[in-house]
């Protein structure tokens, strides 16, 4: 039985017309897309005067205080006080109009501030203290949110918080690579956060394998044929269940140590650019436009696609230079995804991980990064609405280095 506020919608008639999707104003001045690089990585961050400290919202070319221009986002605390709310019943905007009603409020920042932001169903009324986050709406650009700050009952099931995550909850989800230490942890996670299906994609389907036991005995899974060096095998799994995916989970991966200079390394780096770049490539034009149609498709419609990737795709790691080097590509094919999958309101997320605690990666030193930690943070930023995810102590320090200097983390690779 069904509790909470959120109630199961009911699927709709397969033979009827999908909504058209729509997205929410999207305007935004380049300076407020420092708001969306905080959004995208679930940091809450304003900007904040060089000279003289305060805080400043919304975003300018120069501090309304003292007139400096040495205006830099930085991490703000993320508490406030609601002023006033307000109940929208009626609008003029097509997206909001199919959302109605739509709570909003006036929130006093505790630092300094006055925003208005979306407002949590169970958030109290004036005077009530809020907790903040920035958003990435459908549209992909950042907002304010405000949540009560004490976690309440079904917290997660209200209708426009759900606008801004692609929680798994009542969704069918589609993993990749069953084969793939990843796929057990996540079927695993999935399941508890209340995934209605968990398809699991296989090579060779009838060839056991290791986790397939594990994977079976997972209520809600089912095991399907995919290889995805195989156009025809993709494309005929995108027909059997590409209406039913909410959210695809792309796990594939090849990695194969070799030296630049060796006479193997232009076969290792054809068969990884098969496994993965085109592998992906595959997945998007197969499953690509059902979902982006299918993003107006109601509180369990289509809202996600995750790409578990190497970090090294920012950062070449010279020992596994191929394997490096087909990330990268699949991370540029992941931001063609982004632009290609938003009309629909597609949230295209990065999962960046260091070396995995796997068989490939037994001669590099720790820290490692173990498979359920991946799975972890993956439904972690799904819940979250982020985009970027950075999993592991090394991925998360090449993140740092990268925001600080580029050059010195290629200049310090393989060292």
């Amino acid at each position: 039985m069904m509790t909470g506020p959120f109630l199961k919608p009911k699927r709709k008639n397969p033979l009827a017309r999908t909504t058209q999707p729509l997205l929410p104003p999207s305007t935004r001045s380049r300076k407020a897309h420092g708001l969306t690089l905080a959004a995208s990585v679930g940091r809450f961050m304003l900007q904040c005067c060089g000279e003289c400290g305060r805080y400043t919202y919304p975003a300018r070319e120069a501090c309304p205080n003292c007139l400096s221009s040495d205006l830099t986002f930085k991490d703000a605390p993320a508490g406030g006080s609601l002023l006033s709310e307000t109940r929208i019943e009626v609008t003029s905007d097509p997206y909001f109009r199919e959302h109605m009603p739509w709570r909003t409020g006036l929130v006093q920042l505790d630092c300094g501030p006055i925003a208005i932001v979306h407002l949590h169903g169970d958030c109290g009324g004036p005077g009530s203290r809020l907790k903040l986050s920035l958003q990435l709406d459908r549209a992909g650009q950042a907002v304010f949110f405000a949540k009560p700050v004490s976690e309440t009952p079904h917290m997660e099931d209200d209708p426009q918080w759900r606008e801004m995550t692609a929680d798994p909850k009542h969704r069918r989800v589609l993993i990749t690579d069953g084969r793939s230490p990843l796929a057990l942890p996540l079927a695993q996670a999935l399941r508890k956060a209340g995934a209605a299906k968990i398809f699991v994609g296989v090579t060779d389907r009838w060839k056991p394998f290791d986790q397939q036991a594990s994977l079976e005995a997972i209520e809600g899974v089912e095991i399907v044929d995919l290889d995805l060096t195989s156009e025809r095998s993709v494309q005929e799994l995108s027909m059997d269940i590409g209406a039913k995916v909410e959210i695809l989970i792309n796990t594939a991966d090849h990695v194969r140590p070799a030296h630049l200079f060796n006479a193997g390394a232009a076969n290792a780096a054809r068969e990884a650019m098969d496994h993965t770049v085109l592998g992906l490539m595959r997945l998007a034009q197969a499953f690509g436009p059902v979902m982006r149609s299918r993003g107006a498709d109601g509180a369990a419609g289509a809202v996600a696609w995750v790409n578990v990737l190497s970090v090294h795709g920012l950062s070449n790691a010279p020992q596994f230079g191929v394997h490096s080097a087909a990330h990268a590509a699949c991370v540029s094919l992941s931001q063609w995804l982004r632009t290609e999958l938003r009309p629909g309101g597609i949230r295209v997320v990065n999962a960046f991980t260091g070396p995995l605690d796997t068989e490939w990666f037994q001669t590099v030193p720790p820290p490692k990064v173990a498979p359920k930690a991946v799975a972890d943070a993956v439904l972690d930023g799904l819940k979250r609405g982020l985009e970027d995810i950075y999993v592991g102590d090394v991925a998360k320090d090449i993140e740092a280095r990268l925001y600080d200097n580029p050059k010195a983390v290629e200049r310090e690779a393989g060292q």
